[in-house]
């Protein structure tokens, strides 16, 4: 095997709490998992079927970091979520023996454009430059599983100390045991792989300056500030 004909990038990365560094893989992300979420945008829970897309592995983003506002949006939108994160592979997984599958658990946040999410929509296309952006992912530090897989408590987000979004993780649709399974039926789920697994509803939108603080009962809180954009080079 030749070498590399330029300096390859660093492996993605996201902090343990016990530590160490989680090497990330692929981001999988679940939309339309919170039923309050769904009603927000006008559709019927009950035909709304899941749905994936994923992020980039260098979207993610370590806690603390300022995020550029991205470029070509005027609708810059948060969704704080639940992130699990893979630590055996697997394809098929029956339900019963996700949880095997789990290495630990962690507060995100899915950045979104959500203008240009609106018009891919209209339009019957694919959501990837709505979501798949530079900086998208924040994630804070992964709580390894050991110490408990988590079914219920607060998911959270507040912008300049003013609560936008509060719900509870028993308020899923599909939880977690349901999405790896139902993942890995569409892709070969590795070690190093993170899941969004969806916001609930108060998804709103952030300009330079915001501060933001958002957790889940248990896990590290996330806390990102929003930069002005990159200058074009």
């Amino acid at each position: 095997m030749g070498e590399y004909v330029f300096p390859a990038q660093a492996t993605p990365a996201v902090a343990v709490e016990s530590g160490g560094r989680f090497p990330v893989h692929r981001i999988y992300c679940v939309g339309l998992n919170y039923a309050d979420h769904i009603r927000e945008f006008g559709r019927d829970p009950q035909r709304s079927p899941l749905v994936f897309f994923m992020k980039p592995a260098d979207a993610a983003v370590a806690n603390g970091a300022a995020i550029p506002y991205p470029p070509r949006t005027n609708n810059f939108h948060h969704e704080i979520e639940l992130v699990v994160a893979i630590g055996r592979a697997g394809r098929g997984i029956a339900p019963a023996q996700a949880l095997e599958h789990v290495f630990g658990y962690a507060a995100g946040n899915d950045l979104t454009r959500r203008d240009l999410q609106r018009a891919a929509k209209d339009r019957g296309e694919p959501w990837d430059v709505a979501k798949g952006f530079d900086h998208s992912a924040p994630v804070a530090a992964i709580r390894p599983a050991t110490r408990g897989h988590p079914t219920r408590g607060r998911i959270w987000l507040s912008v300049n100390g003013e609560t936008r979004q509060d719900s509870d993780l028993g308020q899923m649709l599909h939880d977690v045991p349901h999405l790896i399974a139902e993942l890995s039926t569409l892709y070969t789920l590795e070690a190093g792989d993170l899941i969004f697994t969806g916001t609930p509803s108060g998804v709103g939108p952030l300009k330079p300056g915001d501060c933001l603080e958002g957790g889940v009962e248990g896990l590290e809180v996330l806390r990102n500030t929003i930069a002005t954009p990159v200058t074009e080079s």
